[in-house]
C-alpha cells in the first residue's frame, strides 16, 4: 500500500559463550535495543537458567540454548569464550555458520601474564578463527577492549569498537550491532588488523593496573565524517 512503510526484521544474534560476563552484557543491551538473541553455552541447561534470570530481571525477550543451537538459529553469531576455548568452539559450530557473520571477541591472554602481549601463530585469533572455519563464512573481529561490568550497567559507555574484516558489508553489520549496544563503532580495515586491538587489550590490563583505572577503553580522536 503507497505510503505505508515496510520494517525490516532485525536479524536473530546467538551469542556463543553467552553466560559469561560479556556474552551476557552484550546480549542485554541488544535484547534492549530490539534485537531477537539467543545465549549459548556449553551446556544447554546453564543457558536456558540464565536467559530466564536475564529475561525476568530485564524485562526482556532472550532465550537460551547449547552453543551449536543459539549458532543455528542465528543470522549474526556473536562468540565470547576465552582464549582456551577458542579453537574447541570454533570447531564445534563450523558447519552451522556456513554462510553467516560470525563475530570474534576473542583476545589470546594467556595467564598468569595476561599484561603481555601473547598474538597466536598466523597473527590473531580472529584470522584463526577464519582459518577454523573456512570461506564460506564471514569473521569479524570486534568488542575485544569493551570492560563487561560496565556494559553490564544501564550507563553510557565512553567507548569506541573497532571492527575488522575483509567483507565491508558484514563490518557494517557490526558497526550496527555496536551502536545498538550503546557503542561507536569504527571501521578498522581488514581481518588482519583485528592484531592491534587483540594486543591492545593486554595493555589495557597492564593500565587499569598501574593508574587504578576502573576498565580502561579506547577512544579515536579527530572528526571522523560518517562515524
Amino acid at each position: 500500500m503507497r505510503g505505508c512503510a515496510v520494517s525490516t526484521p532485525l536479524p536473530i544474534i546467538g551469542v556463543v559463550g553467552g553466560t559469561g560476563a560479556l556474552g551476557s552484557a552484550l546480549a542485554t543491551r541488544w535484547a534492549k535495543a530490539g534485537y531477537p538473541v539467543v545465549l549459548g553455552s556449553r551446556a544447554a541447561d546453564k543457558a536456558h537458567g540464565h536467559a530466564r534470570d536475564i529475561a525476568s530481571r530485564e524485562q526482556i525477550n532472550v532465550s537460551g540454548a547449547s552453543n551449536v543451537r543459539a549458532a543455528e538459529q542465528a543470522a549474526i553469531v556473536v562468540v565470547t569464550v576465552p582464549w582456551a576455548a577458542h579453537e574447541s568452539t570454533f570447531e564445534e559450530i563450523r558447519t552451522v555458520v556456513q554462510g553467516k557473520i560470525v563475530v570474534d571477541s576473542t583476545v589470546p591472554l594467556v595467564p598468569p601474564k595476561v599484561m603481555r602481549v601473547q598474538l597466536p601463530a598466523g597473527g590473531s585469533a580472529a584470522v584463526r578463527a577464519q582459518a577454523l572455519l573456512g570461506t564460506g563464512v564471514h569473521v569479524v573481529g570486534a568488542f575485544h577492549s569493551v570492560a563487561a561490568h560496565k556494559l553490564a550497567t544501564a550507563e553510557p559507555v565512553d567507548c569506541d569498537v573497532l571492527v575488522f574484516g575483509d567483507q565491508k558489508e558484514a563490518r557494517e553489520a557490526v558497526v550496527a550491532l555496536a551502536v545498538a549496544a550503546g557503542l561507536r563503532g569504527l571501521h578498522g580495515g581488514p581481518l588482519a588488523n583485528s592484531a592491534a586491538t587483540e594486543a591492545l587489550t593486554s595493555v589495557l590490563i597492564f593500565i587499569n593496573k598501574t593508574y587504578a583505572v576502573d576498565g580502561a577503553g579506547i577512544r579515536i580522536t579527530g572528526n571522523l565524517r560518517g562515524a
